[in-house]
């Protein structure tokens, strides 16, 4: 392990993981909700939505959630036939009226029989540390055998199984799992550990992570994501993801 590193990283968790660096994240959008489903579910469109420019992002999951009236649990259990019309014409990059229809289709028909959507990641928990794919890969099938999983819609959800980095979902499981006083995750989910999660791996934290020397494989795909975090870890074995607010951080705010 390098100390200097380490330390160096530790410095910038620190500044970086606190609310006001968060205004224009992604996570914002479920800092708006104070119900844990509304959470869970206002935060897995906003992980989903989360490419391009961060304000588009942000307008994207203020329009989809109107369309919801602004209480997406109640939404998913109680929306009508009529209540569906205002999500036609919904788009953001290739995100489409077809994803967003089936995305509320499964999340209806899941909270009709679920108290959380993290029990829909727990099917491949083996409670190993490294059970993450497992996790990743059956959390996509589920989410797709529904008979009428538009084959189109699958792109949308990554799984490791495709060797995909799956940025966006490691980032949603960040934001549900991880645990600490900062204000800035969540931490309302209890049966997945934060030791077990993969930094998310976008752009910015790839190219900070090989410039520190943390990533050495020439590609950036799931097995790039678990190399990041098996360095991380070196550093905190029982919350190595914490890491991603200092090489997120700076990438983006201090352009490392």
């Amino acid at each position: 392990m390098n100390q200097h590193i380490k330390d160096f990283l530790d410095e910038k968790v620190a500044l970086f993981n606190r609310p006001n660096f968060i205004e224009l994240d992604p996570i914002s959008i479920p800092h708006r909700f104070a119900k844990k489903q509304d959470i869970e579910i206002a935060g897995f469109f906003a992980a989903i939505l989360a490419w391009g420019q961060r304000k588009t992002i942000l307008n994207k999951c203020s329009e989809l959630l109107e369309c919801m009236d602004n209480a997406p649990h109640d939404f998913m259990l109680n929306h009508t036939e009529g209540d569906l019309k205002a999500v036609l014409g919904f788009k953001h990059r290739t995100f489409n009226e077809v994803d967003a229809l089936y995305f509320i289709h499964f999340l209806s028909w899941f909270y009709r029989h679920q108290d959380s959507l993290e029990k829909a990641f727990l099917i491949g928990q083996t409670g190993a540390v490294d059970s993450m794919e497992s996790m990743l890969t059956q959390f996509q099938r589920h989410f797709f055998s529904l008979e009428d999983a538009p084959s189109r819609t699958k792109k949308h959800i990554s799984s490791p199984a495709t060797r995909s980095a799956c940025k966006r979902i490691n980032m949603y499981l960040r934001w549900m799992v991880r645990q600490d006083q900062q204000g800035v995750d969540f931490g309302i989910w209890k049966q997945i550990s934060p030791a077990q999660l993969i930094c998310p791996c976008d752009l910015h934290v790839d190219r900070v992570g090989r410039k520190l020397g943390l990533i050495t494989r020439k590609q950036t795909d799931w097995g790039t994501a678990v190399e990041l975090t098996q360095v991380l870890r070196s550093f905190d074995p029982l919350d190595p993801v914490k890491y991603d607010f200092a090489l997120f951080g700076l990438g983006v705010e201090e352009k490392f």
